[in-house]
């Protein structure tokens, strides 16, 4: 571990990198040529943007090779969870994009950065922000692995990362820009839950920004025209750069791979300049991105929460910014005033009880106001409309052409070397900015000059025409003997050659040796299988604890009582209660750790359960530090494969949850190369959605922006929100306010349970939500006699219909994957 004063004198030197999104060719062009340190760009088939078009092999080759050609680096992002049936395709599709010398390959699955590292153990790895590292100690964690750099949780805030930043030495890169998830990125099933789709495979549905009602205590509560309850604004930290900076975050990440080749170009140039040292002019840069996309900017989470701010409530798509107001309202002309300079051309966006918008057909200014002509006729909006900037043509035109016109594109500058003897070859070395060096020497040997000589002027002149070339002259050294003469051609001939082997050598790949990775099935033998029983709440356990008689004869059945409450106050005395009757007890973690959570940790080792469900990387270093307590993953780990199984296995926990991105054939093949004893598999739940920092009690239910002023809704009330597909979905608080959407319409994967269990699947959890004791009492009796074999899985399936209000669905596990059909 480094000190604080390592830290201290290492950023001073250190130059801070610019990432920008890039799907296609086109933006690659604005990002090179806009001032992109660096991009990222996804790998086929298998990035976490799944609506974007996949580029071939050759089509990356291509985007490499022009990015390293202009000294950019190139980012390849393979951020999604890989299934078992995968694993050779993915091998494969290694071997070929691994020779095109990517500078980094960014993952998400911890059985690929095996993979990867396994075959080519130099290959720069970068931890995306779907592997939901918020702590140091999720760093420490996979220090094995040897990543190099880690995407920070979108959650963070900058005193947060100071702290991070202080206890380790790996690079750190911040998204600065972009659309914000409101979900912690690798912790949101909604649209797996919604639409049969993850979201950790690329596919998501965007189900946050969709409008919700909001039901309080089961009563519709009117909010006027806020519906888009968990749509957040966009994120724009330019104003944070210098403290970014100053915290030594080493790369600067703007979202949006689905963006356009402006957006790119916009976001690269302000952050670019204000990187640089210019002026930051916040207005100014806002109103110009704001333009190309926007549904509002906010700081995110970059001075804490602020649940008052974080989401606007009336709108989730893209709308530009607020520039004024509709003053009046004649024939054909409006009349507007706004601080924004309008011209013919820009689009506006009148919002009053609905929203139109059109371009500006002709535009005069009487005063302070502007008298408007609008190209879409009939557009009649009410006196005191909003009135949105939320596109510019002439900026437009102005980002095209920087990466259209040649004069304007990007350059290299090279240094010249130059040296002539009588009787030698004219010998010239070039080397550029970034350090490259290569030489060419002419055909002929340099002869005294009967008429004129060559002189350092006409050298000059010559070695630099480079207008049709990427490059520039910027320095010249001469070593050179008077009264010498060279045909013109062979200097032409030169400069030609110096471009030539410097294309060649800006562009040069080392291939990497590619080892092998193997991976066999094991046998697995058929063990008990045992029902770990997750509860919410104190009444839960005592109605459990009351009523135990009934289940006495399955006892060797029940493996574990595990309590996830949202206040932890009730912990001592469920664990009193539950190890009276001679059960195993767990508690489990908080789904995030943040960087001065570690309390809540602490708390538990003191409770000295018999287990921990852990649910997050650094959690699980902090307590095996800690404690010697057994800890149990949890489906939050992303698991979907059995070599990030056993990765997480021989890192000390006991057992795995597996992801709930699995469909039934994904997880029974995967039992077939997993040690399936050490398996835990989720038969009954309330899929748990959004998990996010963001608090629907405190946004709508008081006038708070944390914890410290919200008065505590959620200890009063009972959220539900429902979509507009008339799906309900119950809200709950942790421990640290974070809130989670459970689907209120359960889960069953009873009918999986015979398969399962001839594959030796050793523990199935069954998980409650707010049932009452006697309901859920009923429903643990089902499981409990599916497991001693007293009924079939199709009866178990039918009694616990019964007793769900919303009904019951198998879920997930029968859907089929759709990655590569959501392409077309």
């Amino acid at each position: 571990m480094a000190n604080a004063s390592y830290f201290a004198l290492d950023i001073l030197s250190m130059k801070t990198e610019l990432l920008l999104p890039v799907g296609n060719m086109e933006m690659c062009l604005a990002a090179v040529h806009h001032g992109a340190d660096a991009i990222y760009v996804g790998v086929p088939f298998f990035n976490a943007r799944g609506r974007t078009t996949d580029l071939s092999v050759n089509e990356l080759k291509e985007i490499i090779d022009f990015c390293h050609l202009y000294g950019v680096k190139v980012n390849l992002a393979f951020n999604v969870v890989i299934f078992q049936h995968e694993i050779h395709k993915v091998i494969d599709l290694l071997t070929q994009i691994l020779p095109l010398a990517p500078d980094a390959i960014i993952v998400q699955d911890l059985g690929l950065a095996r993979i990867i590292r396994t075959i080519a153990p130099h290959q720069r790895l970068h931890a995306s922000t779907q592997m939901t590292v918020t702590n140091a100690d999720a760093i420490e964690f996979l220090s094995d692995l040897r990543i190099d750099r880690f995407v920070l949780g979108r959650e963070n805030s900058l005193s947060e990362i100071r702290l991070i930043r202080s206890k380790t030495e790996k690079e750190l890169e911040v998204f600065v820009h972009g659309a914000l998830c409101v979900a912690y990125s690798g912790q949101c099933f909604t649209s797996e839950s919604i639409g049969g789709r993850s979201a950790n495979r690329g596919q998501c549905a965007q189900s946050c920004r969709l409008p919700y009602e909001l039901l309080v205590d089961g009563v519709k509560r009117d909010l006027g025209n806020l519906s888009y309850l968990v749509s957040p604004k966009d994120l724009m930290g330019l104003a944070e750069v210098s403290a970014l900076k100053a915290l030594g975050v080493n790369s600067f990440k703007v979202e949006g791979r689905l963006k356009t080749p402006e957006y790119v170009a916009s976001s690269a140039r302000n952050y670019r300049e204000v990187l640089d040292g210019a002026p930051l002019e916040l207005q100014r840069r806002t109103v110009e991105l704001s333009s190309t996309y926007s549904r509002g900017f906010f700081p995110g989470w970059l001075h804490g929460v602020n649940h008052q701010e974080l989401v606007d409530g009336t709108f989730s798509a893209h709308r530009g910014i607020e520039i004024g107001r509709v003053l009046e309202v004649k024939k054909s002309v409006l009349v507007v005033s706004s601080e924004v300079e309008l011209k013919a051309g820009m689009g506006l966006l009148f919002v009053d009880s609905q929203e139109r918008g059109s371009k500006i057909f002709t535009v005069s200014k009487s005063g302070k106001d502007f008298q408007l002509e609008l190209l879409q006729k009939g557009i009649v909006p009410e006196k005191g409309a909003k009135v949105y900037l939320n596109s510019n043509e002439r900026l437009s035109k102005e980002l095209r052409r920087v990466w259209q016109t040649r004069e304007k594109q990007k350059k290299i500058s090279i240094t010249f070397h130059v040296e002539g003897a009588l009787g030698e070859f004219l010998r010239v070395r070039g080397t550029d900015q970034d350090g490259h060096s290569v030489e060419a020497l002419s055909s002929s040997r340099l002869v005294k000059a009967l008429e004129k000589p060559l002189d350092q002027d006409f050298l000059k002149a010559e070695l630099s025409s480079l207008g049709t070339t990427i490059y520039f002259a910027s320095e010249f050294h001469f070593r050179f003997d008077d009264n010498l003469f060279l045909h013109q051609r062979e200097i032409k001939e030169i400069r030609r050659l110096i471009v030539q082997l410097m294309n060649e050598e800006r562009v040069k790949r080392k291939t990497p040796t590619l080892l092998s990775f193997k991976i066999e099935p094991i046998e697995n033998k058929i063990a008990q299988a045992g029902l770990n029983l997750l509860l919410r709440n104190l009444e839960q356990v005592e109605g459990l604890v009351n009523e135990f008689q009934r289940f006495e004869r399955y006892r060797a059945l029940i493996k574990m009582v595990i309590l996830d409450f949202e206040f932890g106050k009730d912990y001592q005395r469920s664990l009193e209660l539950i190890k009276a009757i001679g059960l195993r007890v767990g508690i489990a973690t908080t789904r995030i750790l943040k960087p001065s959570e570690y309390h809540n940790l602490n708390s538990i080792i003191r409770l000295n359960p018999d287990a921990i469900l852990v649910r997050n990387l650094g959690a699980i270093h902090y307590l095996k530090e800690k404690c010697s307590i057994s800890l149990l993953g949890d489906f939050s780990l992303n698991v979907t494969n059995s070599i990030s199984f056993d990765y997480l296995l021989k890192k000390g926990l006991e057992t795995v949850n597996v992801s709930f991105d699995l469909n039934q054939e994904q997880l029974l093949l995967m039992t077939e190369f997993s040690d399936a004893s050490r398996m835990e598999v989720t038969i009954h739940q309330y899929m748990p959605e959004f998990h996010m920092e963001h608090c629907v009690f405190a946004a709508f239910l008081s006038k708070g922006t944390s914890f410290k002023d919200c008065g505590k809704p959620c200890e009063k009330h009972q959220v539900k929100l429902k979509d507009p597909y008339g799906q309900i979905h119950f809200l709950k608080a942790d421990h640290e306010c974070r809130n989670t959407f459970f689907k209120s319409t359960p889960q069953s994967a009873a009918f999986l349970f015979p398969a399962l269990r001839k594959m030796g699947v050793g523990s199935f959890r069954v998980e409650a939500l707010d049932e009452s004791v006697t309901v859920l009492n009923h429903k643990l009796e089902i499981y409990l006699r599916l497991f001693s074999n007293e009924i079939s899985h199709r009866e178990a399936f039918e009694k616990l219909e019964i007793f769900e209000s919303y009904g019951l669905t198998p879920g997930q596990l029968v859907k089929e994957d759709k990655y590569i059909d959501r392409k077309k």
